[in-house]
């Protein structure tokens, strides 16, 4: 399931086409969930327990941790996944911390 916050709730299609528009996805799956079920294509892995740590990195930490550049708190982000509880706890930890 994925969260964003100006669509709660984005169906794959929705996802694929903010895609085309440089949105960042990350997926806060655990990486044995990668590992087991796949990754999806373009998208980061920053596990849930790691992201608060990860939005508050310095930017070259994030881009050596994560091989990504640290999005902006203005930068169009998407959180999944596998069911939408920690999508939706990710798009809240983000909110706290001042991206929109």
């Amino acid at each position: 399931n994925l969260c964003a916050a100006a669509a709660p709730n984005l169906s794959y299609q929705e996802l694929k086409d903010l895609k085309k528009a440089n949105v960042l996805h990350i997926d806060v799956r655990e990486r044995w969930e990668i590992d087991r079920f796949g990754k999806i294509p373009e998208s980061i892995n920053i596990p849930l327990g790691e992201l608060m740590e990860a939005l508050q990195m310095d930017p070259m930490e994030f881009k050596e941790q994560y091989n990504q550049k640290m999005p902006s708190k203005s930068d169009p982000v998407v959180f999944s996944c596998l069911a939408g509880t920690r999508s939706k706890q990710a798009l809240g930890f983000a909110m706290s911390l001042g991206f929109s």
